[in-house]
């Protein structure tokens, strides 16, 4: 892998199963009395948040905890971000402190790749959002998620359909997905309105479609974006209840799907919009499983980055801190 991890498009086919492989086994710590490894001993690990977040910025946490890493997690609010202190300045801060990985989200797009290339840092920089641009650990979760329930947890996903449906124009998730599920081999759809499609998403590696309905048989798993009403200040759609009508997933639309096919939403939901809550609490619904994954697949991105490039192969007890 490179040295950072700024987009899906950084991850080649190996890369991004390497990943997954890794994670696979880190997950088994989970499940041990002592949930620790201490691989990263003595590494700092810096969450540094500009937005407001709470799975991925907890899910960070407790991946460099459970590797022992020493953990500062930077809210905006309440530093002197808020005073008008620069991204420069802030960055420069950390290195001092001796920073090894700063993952940080941002409302700007291209702040990590700044933050990364700049030279202001020489830890890794992990992007953990920004603005509308992408979301590369979330797209891999989802695709650790994918390969769990449709591939038996090994190889890649070729020939596997997935259909993305909602706010695509506003969802960096959308975009992360859609170039590392091409990566592994899945047949991407993307449904949504005319108007919450971004500009040149022809180019993106997929298929679009207006229609939901049409879309769900054929998929194997269909990916539920939320409606980012705090984005639009404009009017991208009628009404909320026109929005759910055609493009939300209802039990009625569910059970159009196949059998074996699953439902994903990366979170947070609003339920009754764009998924009701009978599908989301559903058995078909690995939501709950996507924010357990995410933890087993953040540990693999800052092991790989900071520890090593070869799959995690802890014996039963190996390195565990009793």
């Amino acid at each position: 892998m490179k040295k950072h991890l700024l987009s899906s498009a950084d991850l080649s086919r190996e890369d991004a199963i390497l990943v997954l492989d890794t994670a696979a086994q880190l997950a088994q710590v989970a499940d041990r009395p002592v949930k620790k490894l201490p691989t990263l001993r003595g590494r700092t690990v810096v969450n540094l948040f500009f937005e407001d977040s709470t799975r991925t910025r907890i899910s960070f946490e407790a991946a460099a905890k459970r590797l022992s890493a020493d953990v500062i997690t930077f809210s905006a609010k309440g530093s002197s971000v808020s005073k008008g202190e620069s991204l420069k300045d802030t960055a420069l801060t950390l290195e001092a402190m001796g920073a090894d990985a700063v993952i940080i989200r941002h409302g700007s797009s291209g702040a990590p790749h700044r933050l990364a290339n700049a030279g202001w840092i020489n830890g890794s920089v992990i992007n953990a959002g920004d603005g509308l641009h992408e979301h590369p650990t979330q797209a891999l979760l989802d695709a650790y998620t994918l390969r769990e329930n449709l591939c038996g947890g090994v190889g890649d996903l070729a020939g596997k359909r997935v259909t993305i449906v909602g706010d695509v124009l506003h969802s960096r998730v959308a975009r992360s997905n859609t170039l590392l599920l091409a990566t592994l081999g899945a047949h991407v759809t993307l449904v949504a309105p005319p108007t919450l499609l971004p500009v040149g998403v022809e180019n993106w590696p997929c298929e679009v479609s207006y229609d939901l309905d049409a879309s769900l048989a054929q998929a194997d798993a269909v990916m539920m974006l939320r409606v980012q009403l705090e984005r639009m200040n404009d009017s991208y759609f009628p009404t909320a209840r026109e929005y759910s009508r055609r493009y939300g997933l209802d039990h009625r639309r569910m059970e159009s799907m196949s059998e074996h096919a699953i439902v994903m939403h990366p979170g947070p939901m609003n339920r009754g919009m764009e998924i009701s809550a009978d599908v989301a609490d559903s058995k078909r619904s690995v939501i709950v499983s996507q924010v357990t994954n995410g933890v087993s697949v953040r540990m693999a991105v800052l092991y790989l980055l900071l520890g090593g490039n070869s799959p995690a192969q802890p014996a039963p007890h190996e390195g565990i801190e009793e």
